[in-house]
């Protein structure tokens, strides 16, 4: 059976970019990735990632500027912007109530209220 984790990563990548950009300013694309990876965002690959940035620059949420190397070559560096920020805060609420509700319907909600039952019994 196929892991879920590679479809999960590639459904929330926008918000994740727009989030690490929002938190630790502006970055470039090999950096980006390595932070998502060392978040667990390993199913991010460049041919996933280069795109979004790609997209996200189009409609506005960042803007990109090249950056001469210090001792290799120039990278492109991506930065948020205004829009960026606003449409950072539509997708953490609306990131919110999707996990709500998936919380919900998997039945983590009465898994962890069920524990919390089963430790009370012990004391």
């Amino acid at each position: 059976m196929t892991m879920p984790q590679a479809a999960w990563a590639r459904a929330v990548l926008t918000l994740c970019l727009l989030g690490v950009l929002d938190a630790e300013g502006p970055s470039y694309g090999y950096a980006l990735l390595g932070r998502l990876h060392a978040a667990g965002l390993d199913a991010v690959k460049p041919a996933t990632l280069y795109p979004a940035l790609t997209r996200l620059a189009e409609e506005g949420a960042v803007d990109v500027r090249w950056q001469a190397g210090e001792q290799g070559p120039g990278r492109k560096y991506y930065a948020l912007t205004a829009e960026g920020r606003h449409r950072l805060a539509e997708q953490r609420a609306a990131w919110a109530e999707f996990h709500a509700t998936v919380t919900e319907l998997a039945g983590a909600a009465k898994e962890t209220e069920a524990q919390a039952e089963e430790e009370g019994e012990g004391t």
